[in-house]
């Protein structure tokens, strides 16, 4: 049986990946050889769509245990947490491409 407690953990670890990234390629973006910047940003774009469907499947989780407590406790935070992942995600993204492109 799957222990659905390991969704939020993935959805942090991945939320975490989709920002750590991006600023990677800010620190090294001076370095000639950091030509997979691209590369990068996809797949920290990707940890980023993953992590909010971890989220999306844990609250399926809870709908279907029908543990209606936990889920009306904790939807606001998912919700502001998503979004605010989202944001992050692509401003640090648009960030690297910008100035990936201008050191070209």
């Amino acid at each position: 049986m799957l222990d659905y407690a390991w969704l939020n953990i993935g959805s942090l670890v991945l939320g975490l990946i989709a920002w750590i990234l991006p600023v990677m390629n800010l620190v090294h973006h001076r370095k000639q050889e950091n030509k997979k910047w691209i590369v990068f940003s996809i797949i920290s774009t990707s940890a980023c769509a993953i992590s909010i469907c971890f989220q999306i499947f844990y609250n399926y989780h809870l709908v279907k245990i029908e543990d209606w407590s936990a889920l009306m406790d904790t939807i606001g935070a998912v919700a502001f947490a998503s979004a605010f992942l989202i944001i992050v995600t692509i401003l640090l993204n648009a960030l690297t491409d910008t100035i990936s492109r201008q050191s070209c």
